[in-house]
């Protein structure tokens, strides 16, 4: 005979208090003078009558186990957008995430409106090739619509073998109707800091997440930037546009890089454990030369601690778009049977004391996103005194082309190839463009 509706809720009122009891024990056992309110009796009859009418009246039998883990994923996602309930298989990929390598497309999401939102691509990945933006709406994978999906299931559709393809319809802003991207599934393998030298003494980096060795990695560019800058740096360019952010240690191990003293970031939540303060050692491994941050609306978390440090401690000029505003810590608490929550338990704080939750970084130099063409040179510009006949040498000496300009070569070399022209830097990166046009002229007030 099957047990009646009120002896399955008293039976699962009694399984959920002894689970709470359980837990109460375990947290007043682990902290002395720990405080642990009272469960709401009436809240967990209601949940415990919730849970006899599923097992009694769904149109299928569902396992005790998926309930109780359903109703542990909506405890979490519940309370803000960045706490969850980790599963065996999530808890692995995180800790995989972190070392910068795993599946996929390459790609950092988040919910918005119930729909899949692009936080960013990450660089050189098949997300990345195929034109995916930050601040895309995905609302189908394939032919099956992303409303009403948990981010965890999603995730999970976009993950598969290397080599298998998918397709993603998304909404992006100014595009007049949604856009089908297919994308071929690949290996990602992150190396979080890239660098080159832009120019003689200016380098660039780049870190496109906080990874464990984001810090070792951003030394080691540091030394080779130097090498190939014989003479010395003259500026430096960090890059954390569309960086979603990382580890916490990552972000501190960075910002440590290029101060020398004082406060790098604060952590504070309710309890003793979650109060941190982070300080710089007294080493620059750049010698105080001239620094701009470049940020955009892709920059979160941990680029957005690194980005306020430099920026309250004046080590450097913030240059780009309004940053993301993920001004809160989340800490991976394995629950023992390879799961795990993802909690929310603080909110950090810049420097100077700034929160910067669903703010962001404010630039110190806004930036648009504008494209910049290059007019190639007609012949047919302006006159020059040099172009006027019978002008007066320089400083007394004869011209050999006295009244001739010069005709162009239309491009060509000696031997009749066309020249590949590279694109200019303002067309291909205005954004860093920019930025190394504010070093040069920090170094040439500087050199005053």
């Amino acid at each position: 005979m099957k047990p009646s509706l009120r002896n399955v809720s008293i039976l699962f009122t009694g399984l959920l208090l002894g689970l709470f009891l359980a837990i109460g024990h375990g947290v007043l056992a682990d902290r002395n003078n720990a405080r642990f309110s009272t469960l709401p009796l009436e809240e967990v009859r209601s949940l415990s009558e919730v849970f006899g009418k599923i097992k009694e009246n769904y149109v299928e039998d569902v396992k005790d186990s998926t309930l109780l883990e359903n109703a542990i994923r909506g405890m979490l996602t519940g309370l803000d957008p960045h706490s969850s309930y980790l599963d065996k298989e999530a808890f692995q990929e995180l800790r995989v995430g972190t070392t910068g390598e795993f599946g996929g497309l390459g790609i950092v999401v988040g919910m918005e409106d119930g729909f899949v939102k692009v936080v960013s691509p990450i660089d050189d990945t098949p997300a990345d090739r195929a034109g995916i933006k930050a601040g895309d709406l995905i609302i189908r994978l394939d032919e099956t619509p992303v409303k009403g999906m948990t981010l965890d299931d999603a995730v999970k559709m976009m993950r598969g073998k290397p080599g298998s393809e998918i397709t993603l319809t998304v909404v992006r802003e100014g595009a007049e109707k949604p856009l089908k991207i297919s994308i071929t599934r690949d290996r990602i393998r992150v190396k979080s800091v890239k660098s080159r030298t832009i120019e003689d003494g200016y380098g660039y980096i780049r870190i496109t997440q906080f990874q464990e060795r984001t810090g070792s990695e951003l030394k080691d560019a540091i030394k080779k930037l130097k090498k190939e800058n014989k003479d010395g740096l003259r500026g430096m360019v960090l890059d954390l546009r569309n960086n979603p952010g990382g580890l916490l240690d990552a972000a501190v191990a960075v910002s440590d890089v290029f101060l020398t003293n004082g406060m790098i970031v604060s952590v504070k939540g309710r309890s003793d454990e979650n109060q941190l303060k982070h300080q710089a050692n007294p080493t620059d491994m750049i010698n105080s030369i001239p620094m701009v941050v470049l940020v955009n609306g892709g920059s979160a978390s941990a680029s957005e601690i690194v980005a306020g440090a430099l920026q309250d401690h004046k080590r450097a000029i913030v240059m780009g778009k309004q940053t993301f505003g993920k001004g809160s810590v989340q800490t991976v608490v394995p629950l023992g049977n390879n799961t795990a929550l993802k909690l929310t338990t603080a909110r950090y704080y810049t420097p100077s004391g700034r929160s910067i939750q669903a703010e962001g970084i404010t630039p110190d130099i806004k930036l648009d996103n504008l494209k910049v063409d290059i007019r190639d040179d007609d012949g047919l510009g302006l006159l020059k005194e040099s172009d006027l006949t019978g002008h007066l040498d320089n400083g007394g000496k004869k011209s050999g082309s006295k009244g001739q300009s010069k005709k162009p070569d239309g491009g060509k070399k000696k031997d009749g190839a066309t020249k590949e022209k590279e694109e200019p830097l303002a067309a291909s990166d205005y954004f860093l463009y920019e930025a190394i046009n504010v070093l040069k002229g920090m170094h040439l007030l500087s050199a005053r």
